[in-house]
């Protein structure tokens, strides 16, 4: 995506947000420059909880990619592993992980651990099954090639399957991170007092001030879309083959 692409869009998007606004006139819906005038004030504030949930979502992702690229290589790898564990992965894949917030709440507590928990389950299938089926894509002749050079099976691991499993990561990491963030909002409305899921909930049901509402959520959409160009940057750094042209 082009910087001014994306710089002209964000301006589409505030003055459309200034029509209604303006047209509206009501508490309920701020003005750019309200909400803006409310990140400035509470910057301080804001940033705290900010980074309390860039450090969730930063520790969640981290988790995730080292416990599902090595299981979805394995599966990708061994076939009587995969005809093991997929029927397990068909079953819980489709499953909405939100609704196992309840249970996780139930055995860990309203913790820090729980909200990680919960946006690794969401990361971790979604990591699992591309990986997977990356590694069981490869091509024989390829695999045969580097066997022919004496390589064993830790050695196609680290020089075949794993440089070929890194986009379709990055590729299931930029299509969840939506879910794992509105997931994060989700665990951080309950028993907490730290990350913006928290402090929109604050200003929304208790103190109804409503530019501080606004503020977290476009606070919680600039962690989304970081996340996002983090990913994007990734991509570019590790996976410099597909951007050769």
């Amino acid at each position: 995506m082009h910087r001014r692409d994306l710089l002209l869009t964000s301006v589409i998007v505030l003055l459309a947000w200034q029509l209604f606004a303006t047209l509206i006139q009501r508490d309920i819906l701020p003005t750019p420059l309200q909400v803006a005038q409310t990140i400035v004030a509470q910057f301080g504030i804001l940033g705290q909880h900010f980074i309390a949930s860039a450090l969730r979502v930063i520790i969640s992702v981290i988790i995730a990619i080292a416990l599902a690229v090595p299981a979805g290589l394995a599966m990708g790898q061994m076939p009587r592993l995969d005809r093991i564990f997929s029927p397990l992965v068909y079953i819980v894949y489709p499953i909405p992980k939100i609704v196992f917030l309840p249970i996780v709440l139930l055995f860990f507590g309203a913790t820090d651990f729980s909200k990680v928990l919960m946006i690794v389950l969401i990361l971790f299938f979604q990591i699992l099954v591309p990986v997977r089926d990356d590694a069981a894509g490869l091509r024989p002749e390829l695999l045969n090639s580097v066997k022919s050079l004496g390589a064993g099976r830790r050695a196609l691991f680290r020089f075949v399957y794993l440089p070929a499993s890194v986009p379709a990561v990055l590729t299931a990491l930029r299509l969840s991170i939506g879910t794992a963030v509105a997931v994060l909002y989700i665990t951080e409305t309950t028993a907490t007092l730290l990350g913006l899921g928290y402090y929109i909930y604050l200003n929304a049901s208790t103190l109804f001030d409503y530019p501080a509402t606004y503020a977290g959520a476009v606070s919680m959409g600039v962690l989304g879309l970081l996340s996002y160009f983090v990913a994007d940057w990734l991509e570019r750094r590790l996976c410099r083959w597909k951007f050769a042209t």
